[in-house]
């Protein structure tokens, strides 16, 4: 089932490509300028490495118009360069100066590949630069003086720590707004956003190993007695303590979510109809067992449900929950208290 953070990664795709398409368009603008102060310098190789990255930069940027697959295309562009970086610091001609472009790599690499990615390819290629500085300049006493040298590595570790920090607090922060925006404040479930977003990952894999997928609706009889009897906020307890029983009755691998008012749903991974028919056997029994105690008295609850099964009884989200509905609705019209499928449809009998 698609975490939270597979959610992170579809989010930040539309921010990346910008940071990248701005990188590639700046990388074929410098890397024509450069190409044309090294032709005039007579420092060729430097010079077509330069002309062949600011070409290379148009194709990565014509690439990943409407490409899927965007995090392969900045490692294709990231590595590439930051190797034609190293080439340029290690050429006889070029001036010290070129080394203040390796400060640029914690922050594109952050950018581009998150915290974990980001940080392995700038420790490498900033450890890269730092051997490069020191065999280039060994012998000359001028550019090893501690002191300057001493602001250049704390520098540079700096901009590395607060690139790494800045992503990382980054993701903190899209992963509480995601879980906000995908779970449902009163009962803590998962809401019809979250349902709609792990079904299509469950209906691709459903597709693809040929596993079963069941959808179970389920809805608390006579709620609205519970709100008129009891007032609303034993209302809201008894939604509650639903959301407790469920979260106790199904496995980690299976998604319950709150549908509005008192409606739920359950997606049930790798579940024929069948089986999912002995897991909402098992969760009418466990709330019909268990009363919802409120102040000095319990809460009787009730739960009728309808079962679909992706394949027979539908092929997208809005069909299955339709036709779960649709035997919910005949649970309740034979007396409530019981769960309806395929299999008992027309012959409705007491769960």
């Amino acid at each position: 089932m698609e975490s939270y953070r597979e959610s992170q990664k579809h989010l930040a795709r539309p921010y990346r490509k910008a940071v990248l398409q701005t990188l590639l368009i700046l990388t074929a603008i410098s890397g024509l300028l450069f190409f044309t102060l090294n032709i005039q310098r007579e420092n060729y190789p430097l010079a077509f490495a330069e002309l062949g990255m600011a070409c290379y930069s148009v194709f990565i940027f014509w690439a990943i118009g409407n490409t899927k697959h965007l995090e392969r295309w900045i490692l294709a562009f990231i590595l590439p360069f930051c190797i034609t970086m190293m080439f340029a610091l290690t050429s006889p001609r070029a001036t010290t100066t070129v080394f203040a472009w390796v400060l640029l790599i914690p922050i594109l690499s952050h950018l581009l590949m998150g915290r974990g990615l980001g940080l392995l390819v700038s420790a490498v290629f900033m450890g890269t630069a730092a051997v490069i500085f020191f065999f280039k300049y060994h012998d000359a006493p001028e550019m090893m003086q501690p002191l300057p040298i001493a602001n250049m590595g704390l520098m540079s570790l700096t901009i590395l720590a607060f690139s790494h920090i800045y992503e990382i607090t980054r993701e903190q922060s899209e992963s509480r707004l995601l879980k906000m925006a995908q779970t449902d404040a009163l009962t803590g479930l998962a809401n019809r956003a979250r349902l709609s977003d792990v079904f299509e990952q469950e209906r691709k894999r459903s597709l693809r190993n040929g596993t079963p997928l069941s959808m179970l609706v389920l809805d608390l009889d006579h709620f609205k007695q519970v709100n008129d009897q009891h007032g609303h906020e034993a209302g809201d307890l008894a939604l509650r303590h639903v959301a407790s029983t469920l979260r106790a009755s199904l496995r980690a691998t299976d998604l319950a979510t709150r549908l509005g008012g008192e409606e739920f749903a359950i997606l049930l991974t790798n579940t024929t109809a069948d089986q999912a028919h002995r897991v909402a056997d098992k969760i009418r029994n466990a709330i019909e067992s268990n009363p919802v105690p409120h102040q000095d008295q319990s809460i009787g609850l009730t739960i009728s449900g309808g079962i679909a099964q992706f394949g027979p009884d539908g092929g997208d989200l809005r069909s299955l929950i339709g036709r779960a509905d649709q035997y919910l609705y005949h649970a309740k019209d034979s007396g409530r208290n019981r769960i309806i499928s395929s299999d008992n449809a027309l012959t409705p009998c007491q769960a």
